[in-house]
């Protein structure tokens, strides 16, 4: 999951910020004494923020995110649209140092048609109903693949490596990151299955 430093933004800046975005939420209204704002710079959209935007007092929470530099929000929606229409329109930014974190906030806000797949770097990014045996967690600790970068393609494609969780298996998987930003997968590999993790839509 991405979960760079994120800061909360003073009372003053977060009710200017949800003012100018409250209009572009399909009708929703944060109010400004009820709303939570978290800013998280993005190395790879220069000058560009994304906002955790939260109210926890209605059940369950109201809440969105958006990339955001004044006047130009771009509202997440679990989809890759809003996100390559950034990569256009910013533009993208990609390096060495930062195409990983890129992969992280990618996969955190898009859910494909047949579920989500979570990056998972070690055995506590797993959803487990129960806590896995010490001898559990350690053979599936050897498992997993920490994102990492493989190396660069001749057109500028950054190869990196991961272990992801779709549903309740474990895969190591090889992503394709274009310098447009495009994301892909492939070489798939399933190394467990049918494992005990709370389902990531419901929670249960």
């Amino acid at each position: 999951m991405y979960q760079d430093v994120f800061t909360k933004l003073e009372a003053g800046e977060a009710s200017a910020i949800l003012e100018k975005l409250n209009p572009e939420f399909d009708g929703s209204v944060f109010e400004p004494d009820q709303t939570t704002v978290l800013a998280s710079d993005l190395a790879f959209y220069p000058g560009y923020r994304l906002l955790d935007i939260a109210d926890y007092s209605s059940v369950p929470a109201f809440r969105r995110f958006v990339v955001y530099k004044a006047g130009e929000p771009y509202i997440l929606n679990w989809t890759n649209e809003p996100i390559y229409e950034m990569n256009k329109a910013v533009p993208i930014k990609l390096t060495k140092k930062n195409v990983a974190d890129y992969v992280r906030f990618f996969f955190s806000y898009v859910r494909g048609r047949h579920g989500r797949f979570i990056v998972t770097e070690n055995v506590d990014d797993i959803s487990w109903k129960d806590d896995p045996t010490p001898a559990a967690r350690k053979a599936i600790g050897k498992m997993i693949v920490p994102l990492s970068l493989k190396g660069t393609a001749r057109d500028g494609t950054f190869e990196l490596e991961m272990s992801v969780m779709f549903k309740d298996g474990l895969f190591r998987v090889d992503v394709l990151v274009a310098k447009d930003g495009t994301v892909s997968l492939e070489n798939e590999e399933l190394l467990v299955e049918d494992m005990p993790v709370l389902d990531d839509v419901f929670g249960q």
